[in-house]
C-alpha cells in the first residue's frame, strides 16, 4: 500500500461508536441539574417543601397589599411608602435575627416565625372582610412581616448547612435558587389573576393557608439545638459577628461585589419607562421576568458547578458579567434585544449568588452562621433599594436609557476596583482555605460521633 492509501484497521482499531455516544452523556450530564440533596436530606425535602409553598402566598400578598391600597387611597405615594416602612424592620432585625440564630434552636426559630407571618395574614384578610377597610392596618402589617421575615431568614439560611453534607452544599443552594425562580416567574402571574379577579381577601386566604401548610411541614423537621458554646443573644454578640466577617476579606469581598453590583446596575425601577422608550408596553411584564428567567436556565444546569472550587473568581467575573448585560439593555433599541441581556443578566447573578452561597456555607463555622446570616441578608437586600434611588435619580439627570447603561458599566469598572483590592477573593479556593477545610473536618468529626452514638444506642437495645 502506498502512503496515501492506508491499510484497512484491524477490529480493535476500528471506530467505537459508544465512544460518541459517552461523550455526549457526559456533556449532558454536566449539564444537568444535581439533586443528590433532595435525594440524601429528609429535612431538606421538607425545608424545600415549605419554601415553595409560602414563596406563591408571598408573592399573592405582594401583589394584594400595593392593590388594596391603590383602590383605596388612589394615591401612588401611598402605594410607595409600603417599601420605606418595610426597609427600617428589615435593617435592624436581620442582624438580630442572626444574633437568635445562634442562640436559639434554629427549627423552633424558623417555625415561630412563620406562625408569626401567618398571624399577619390573618390580620390583612380580617381588615379586607370589614364592610370599610382600614388604610393602617396595611403599613403596620408590611413592617411587622418584614421584621418577622429578617428574623427567619438568617436561621433558614444557617439550617442548609446543618441539614446538607458538605459536598451538597452548592447543589442544595442551585436547588433554592430554583424554588425562588419558578416562584418569580409563576407566583406574580397568578398572583395578578387571582388578586384582580377574585379579589385581594381571597387573595390573602390562600396566603394564610399556605402558611398553616408550611406551618405543619416545618414541625416536623428535626430539632437543631445550638451548640453547648452558644451565648445568648446581644449587641455584643451581634458586634463579634461583624468582626469576624471583618477578618475574613473573601468574606467582605463577597459582601461589597453584590453590594456594588446592586447599587451601580439595578434597573428594576426604570422599567416601565423603558417600555415607554421603545414604544413595547406589552414587553414590561417580560423585563420583569427576563432576570428569573436566566436565572432559571443556569439553575437546571448546575452540575457543573459542583466542580469549580475557584468559587471567589466566579463571584467576581459573574457580577462584571452581570454589568455588561445591564449596559447592553440599556443600549440596545431592540426590545427582544433588551430581554435578552436582562435574560443574561439574571444567568450571571445566579451564578455569582451560588459561589457567593458557597463560600457562606462551607467556611463560617456553624456558631456564627446565623450573625453572619443576618450581615449577608443586608448585603442581598439593602443594596437592591440603593440601586433603585440611583438608577431612578440618575434617569432625571442624563435619562433612561442613559441611566442604565452607564450603571452596568460602573458596575463592571466598580467590581473590578474591588477584585483588585482584595486580593484574598480572587485568590479564594475551596481546597485549600484553611476555614473551608477545618469545617468540613468539624462536621465530619460530628457526623462520625452522631453515627457511633446511634450504634451504641442499637447495641444497647
Amino acid at each position: 500500500m502506498t502512503p496515501n492509501d492506508p491499510s484497512p484497521r484491524s477490529p480493535d482499531q476500528s471506530p467505537d461508536p459508544s465512544r460518541g455516544t459517552g461523550r455526549i452523556r457526559r456533556l449532558v450530564s454536566q449539564l444537568s441539574m444535581d439533586i443528590s440533596p433532595w435525594r440524601a436530606s429528609r429535612d431538606f425535602r421538607l425545608l424545600w417543601s415549605s419554601g415553595a409553598i409560602t414563596i406563591f402566598g408571598s408573592f399573592l400578598t405582594v401583589i394584594a397589599v400595593p392593590l388594596q391600597l391603590k383602590q383605596l387611597t388612589g394615591s401612588s405615594l401611598a402605594v410607595g411608602l409600603i417599601g420605606a416602612v418595610e426597609l427600617v424592620p428589615l435593617i435592624v432585625f436581620g442582624l438580630w435575627g442572626g444574633a437568635l440564630a445562634d442562640a436559639m434552636d434554629r427549627r423552633k426559630l424558623v417555625l415561630y416565625s412563620e406562625v408569626a407571618q401567618g398571624a399577619c395574614a390573618a390580620v390583612l384578610l380580617g381588615n379586607a372582610l370589614l364592610p370599610h377597610p382600614a388604610v393602617w392596618p396595611l403599613y403596620i402589617v408590611a413592617a411587622l412581616s418584614s421584621a418577622f421575615g429578617a428574623i427567619q431568614r438568617p436561621s433558614l439560611d444557617a439550617l442548609t448547612p446543618q441539614i446538607v453534607s458538605h459536598d451538597q452544599l452548592t447543589a442544595a443552594a442551585s436547588l433554592n435558587s430554583l424554588r425562588w425562580n419558578v416562584g418569580a416567574i409563576a407566583g406574580p402571574a397568578l398572583a395578578g389573576v387571582i388578586a384582580t379577579t377574585a379579589g385581594v381577601s381571597a387573595a390573602y386566604a390562600i396566603d394564610l393557608a399556605t402558611f398553616v401548610v408550611s406551618v405543619l411541614l416545618i414541625h416536623r423537621l428535626r430539632p437543631v439545638p445550638p451548640s453547648s458554646t452558644a451565648e445568648k443573644p446581644s449587641v455584643r454578640g451581634i458586634v463579634d459577628g461583624l468582626r469576624y466577617a471583618r477578618s475574613r476579606p473573601e468574606l467582605l469581598g463577597t459582601y461589597a461585589v453584590d453590594m456594588a453590583a446592586m447599587l451601580f446596575a439595578m434597573p428594576t425601577t426604570l422599567f416601565p419607562f423603558l417600555a415607554d422608550r421603545l414604544h413595547a408596553d406589552w414587553a414590561l411584564g417580560l423585563m420583569y421576568a427576563a432576570f428569573a428567567v436566566g436565572a432559571l436556565v443556569v439553575t437546571l444546569t448546575n452540575r457543573w458547578a459542583s466542580r469549580v472550587h475557584r468559587h471567589g473568581r466566579l463571584v467576581v467575573w459573574a457580577a462584571m458579567g452581570w454589568g455588561v448585560a445591564i449596559a447592553g439593555a440599556g443600549l440596545s433599541t431592540n426590545v427582544w434585544l433588551v430581554l435578552m441581556c436582562l435574560a443574561a443578566a439574571g444567568g450571571a447573578d445566579m451564578i455569582s449568588g451560588l459561589f457567593r452561597s458557597t463560600m457562606w456555607n462551607s467556611t463560617i463555622p456553624d456558631e456564627l452562621r446565623g450573625r453572619l446570616a443576618g450581615v449577608e441578608l443586608l448585603s442581598y437586600s439593602v443594596g437592591p433599594q440603593l440601586g433603585q434611588v440611583r438608577s431612578g435619580g440618575m434617569a432625571t439627570l442624563v435619562g433612561v436609557r442613559s441611566s442604565i447603561w452607564i450603571g452596568g458599566l460602573a458596575c463592571v469598572v466598580g467590581v473590578g476596583a474591588l477584585a483588585l483590592s482584595l486580593p484574598a477573593l480572587m485568590r479564594y479556593d475551596a481546597r485549600t482555605n484553611p476555614h473551608a477545610l477545618a469545617l468540613r473536618a468539624h462536621r465530619r468529626a460530628v457526623t462520625g460521633a452522631e453515627a457511633a452514638a446511634g450504634a451504641g444506642a442499637v447495641a444497647v437495645g
